[in-house]
């Protein structure tokens, strides 16, 4: 093991012993600063192992078996629409078939359905809960007749847990899959009614089990949509707002190969930008993307649709580029960092693939960068109270000037028009 001292602007950053790599001021940063990604790279796989990139054994996929049966189905002697098809194509067909015909799919192919952009929204929670409440039966029937190790049981009895809590009264699942590690999205709020739709993006580690927690409550999607809903309704109690909490990517575990690549943020890119062509087009759209959630929003960012307005980006290692132009996004882009968030020790750039880019923070990115007083950590940022998640809500609901930039002046909020009431 070794120790790495960053200087200047990180402090001393410990990682290890006995012997001290240190990479100050010289001649040649660039050359320090691809050295000290590779090492990063060697500790991160000597602590995780190949393990997190290479999983064994694939659990059944229900859903591709749906998605088999709804190709060849017809409805009213038609066929059915394709399932990744325009959003616009797949609501004007279920528009013809009716209420029956739309209740008879829900019950038949829950798991399409409830996955389906340009489905109604509220169809979409419909075929969800039927598809939760097969999905819950089957590991109640597993933990029943399965000859499981106690390993194994104990993640059935959480996944029994976790399907439990997301059937209960009054939740909005917008996306459900529960093949692998499981992908799920819910809203808070009217979806259809909505001036304003915000998206949390999350990072690394979310998958089923960890969407919703009861410690560290504000660290998991829910908790972090509960608090920037809750701060949005605050900061413009006349404005009809919704937060969906968007866990419907597949996300690195832990700190492997995956979580330095942008092989996983690619195809959660395509799935965001499909989620922003659906939602409704009235609204203002914006997106919260923290950590790895943050290279998702970067590779997103040139393909989202004109309605979202504004990217904002917490903990980032960065959004696979050196400028905020590279991005080619429409949409303002917003960053934030806590003082005693890790992250920042990270080396950001990219070399061959690994690391996602310069730090968002940084004034030779472009960012407008807010103020995240109060955060604690990595995990902080939607914390009731924080600025990070007061500025969020500000953005949010498109009252700008409720903003407080991370430096002494405003220069976060310069050439912004069109703000919202608060």
């Amino acid at each position: 093991m070794i120790c790495l001292t960053v200087r200047p602007s990180s402090g001393h950053v410990l990682l290890g012993c006995p012997a001290v790599i240190s990479f100050g001021p010289s001649p040649a940063p660039a050359v320090c600063r691809t050295a000290l990604a590779l090492v990063v790279v060697l500790l991160m796989l000597a602590t995780t192992g190949w393990t997190a990139v290479r999983h064994s054994g694939t659990p059944r996929d229900p859903r591709a078996a749906q998605l088999a049966q709804w190709r060849t189905a017809r409805v009213l002697g038609r066929p059915l629409p394709d399932a990744d098809g325009p959003p616009a194509r797949t609501a004007a067909f279920l528009a013809s078939v009716g209420p029956a015909g739309r209740q008879g799919l829900a019950r038949r192919f829950p798991l399409v359905v409830g996955n389906l952009n340009g489905a109604p929204a509220a169809l979409r929670y419909r075929a969800n809960r039927i598809a939760l409440g097969r999905a819950l039966g089957q590991e109640r029937a597993r933990l029943a007749t399965a000859p499981l190790s106690p390993h194994g049981r104990r993640l059935a009895l959480r996944r029994v847990h976790r399907l439990e809590a997301l059937m209960r009264p009054g939740r909005q699942i917008l996306a459900f899959d529960p093949a692998g590690r499981g992908r799920v999205a819910e809203v808070l709020g009217d979806l259809d009614r909505a001036e304003r739709i915000s998206v949390i993006v999350p990072g690394v580690d979310t998958h089923l089990l960890t969407f919703q927690r009861t410690s560290r409550r504000y660290s998991a999607p829910v908790g972090m949509a509960e608090s920037l809903y809750a701060a949005e309704r605050a900061a413009a109690p006349g404005t009809r707002t919704a937060v969906i909490a968007w866990a419907d990517y597949t996300a690195p575990v832990g700190l492997g190969m995956d979580s330095v690549t942008g092989r996983l943020a690619e195809e959660g890119a395509l799935r965001l930008t499909a989620l922003a062509d659906a939602l409704p087009r009235r609204a203002g759209v914006a997106l919260f993307c923290h950590s790895y959630g943050s290279v998702v929003c970067g590779l997103a960012a040139r393909g989202l649709p004109a309605r979202v307005t504004d990217i904002a980006v917490a903990g980032s290692p960065g959004m696979r580029a050196s400028h905020v132009t590279e991005l080619g996004a429409r949409a303002r882009v917003w960053a934030t960092r806590d003082g005693d968030d890790w992250i920042g020790a990270v080396p950001h750039l990219e070399v061959g693939g690994l690391g996602h880019g310069e730090d968002p923070v940084a004034p030779e990115f472009g960012a407008r960068v807010v103020s995240a007083a109060g955060a604690i950590g990595h995990s902080g940022y939607f914390e009731p109270g924080t600025e990070s998640v007061v500025n969020f809500a500000a953005i949010g609901v498109g009252a700008y000037h409720g903003v407080s930039c991370a430096g002494a002046d405003d220069t976060c909020r310069s050439d912004i028009h069109g703000e919202a009431a608060a």
